[in-house]
């Protein structure tokens, strides 16, 4: 999208692993799926000369969307038989702190990673009767956020993150998230629904995307935040070097 008033592109590149889906043979004629943890995903020349980046993944770094971590994590040519899923997240995350190093200029971009937010579900998982249509409230009271708060992959982040050379804004959104339980669209998805959708909606909710307007207008508030005060900065900057000459 273009705002002209502005002479601003916002662009959105869906990558859910930020490394790169592959296939290989699988010896039956046919192919199977892996994850390429040594290469960045194959829009990354999208992001070389933007003004501000904004990388997120996390939800579906999980056994079950991972084949469970058995023949599905690759390096170059070889495809561990079994990999633990953080580890996993470990590897994709320096190779795209690697990429970032190599390929982004600081003194011109701005990169900044979107921490993790949290799904509510009650009473199982999505594919399993989890609900949450009936959360019409923000959480009150910080001893009622979810036990489960911080994913380890998110500290294997911050980690990664720590070590880097290229300065990298961590939005760490997960805390102020798990307050909005009633965020999530539920049983709300679209309107206008047919009978079969509505019965679809009421097994499988969606209690792990956010509603708009919401909570990520709140996400955005703090990046907004981030690029002013680093505008300000610059400002202050440039005119202690004038008094300086």
């Amino acid at each position: 999208k273009c705002v002209q008033d502005y002479n601003c592109s916002v662009e959105f590149v869906r990558s859910t692993f930020l490394v790169q889906e592959w296939e290989i043979p699988d010896g039956n004629g046919s192919t199977k799926e892996t994850l390429r943890l040594d290469l960045v995903e194959r829009s990354c020349d999208k992001y070389k000369g933007a003004d501000v980046l904004v990388f997120n993944t996390g939800h579906w770094w999980t056994h079950e969307k991972t084949s469970e971590g058995k023949g599905y994590y690759q390096e170059g040519s070889h495809v561990y038989g079994e990999l633990n899923v953080v580890e996993a997240f470990r590897k994709a995350m320096t190779t795209w702190a690697r990429w970032i190093e190599a390929n982004v200029d600081p003194s011109k971009t701005d990169v900044f990673f979107r921490g993790y937010s949290v799904s509510h579900f009650s009473g199982g998982e999505w594919y399993a009767g989890g609900k949450c249509d009936s959360d019409t409230e923000p959480l009150k009271d910080e001893k009622d956020l979810s036990p489960s708060l911080y994913p380890p992959i998110m500290g294997m982040l911050e980690d990664v993150i720590k070590w880097m050379k290229s300065p990298v804004y961590y939005l760490n959104v997960t805390i102020m998230s798990d307050f909005r339980k009633d965020g999530h669209p539920s049983i709300y998805r679209k309107p206008n629904m047919t009978d079969e959708e509505r019965r679809t909606t009421l097994r499988f909710q969606d209690c792990s995307h956010w509603c708009l307007p919401g909570v990520p207008d709140t996400w955005n508030e703090l990046l907004y935040a981030q690029l002013l005060m680093k505008h300000y900065q610059k400002q202050h900057k440039q005119q202690q070097q004038q008094i300086g000459s």
